[in-house]
């Protein structure tokens, strides 16, 4: 997870989105709790590489909620859950890509465990967005969130959740890791996520 001035956040894109980095990676996890606009290089590197980039929303950790539902003061968001401006900063900068496409770029990182209403997202409509919204959902397995309810959860998002568990499949030891993997592989697609 990243997250500072402009600069900062470029040059760690550059380290790891850029093709034949030593650390490339298919996508990164950004904070932009100094503004969307920090992350703008870092959104267009990923762009243009074919990478992606997750920027941190509604996460589901409770000491972020004062701030993450915390309503923005002034400019074309104001009265808007700070959540709710990021998704739609997002989504902004997804549309004015070139080229028709089924997922943006950039997505979210929005918690399973949260309800999202609670940070001004309306999961019925937030989802009708082309491209649509890729998600990232932690919260799933050892942290409480069950895979069946990830449409409830998640309403028109849906269809773009990357259901996100660790410690849950973690627990299955060395020996038993790749059959937990396949087992959850199964339930997320039985679930239609």
């Amino acid at each position: 997870k990243r997250g500072d001035i402009g600069t900062s956040v470029t040059a760690y894109a550059e380290a790891w989105l850029t093709p034949g980095s030593p650390l490339e990676s298919d996508a990164m996890t950004v904070a932009a709790y100094q503004g969307v606009g920090s992350l703008a290089d870092a959104m267009v590197l990923g762009e243009s590489a074919g990478k992606g980039l997750f920027v941190l929303a509604a996460t589901s950790n409770p000491e972020a909620a004062a701030v993450q539902q915390a309503l923005v003061q002034s400019g074309p968001r104001a009265n808007q859950s700070v959540a709710r401006a990021i998704i739609e900063d997002v989504h902004s900068f997804n549309q004015e890509q070139s080229g028709p496409r089924p997922f943006g770029s950039v997505g979210l990182v929005l918690g399973a465990t949260v309800d999202l209403a609670d940070y001004g997202i309306d999961v019925a409509t937030a989802g009708e967005r082309t491209p649509a919204l890729p998600v990232l959902a932690p919260g799933f397995g050892h942290q409480g969130a069950r895979v069946e309810d990830a449409a409830r959860l998640f309403g028109s998002l849906a269809p773009g959740v990357i259901v996100s568990e660790s410690r849950g499949l973690l627990g299955a030891g060395p020996t038993g890791l790749a059959d937990a993997v396949a087992r959850r592989a199964e339930e997320v697609r039985a679930a239609h996520v």
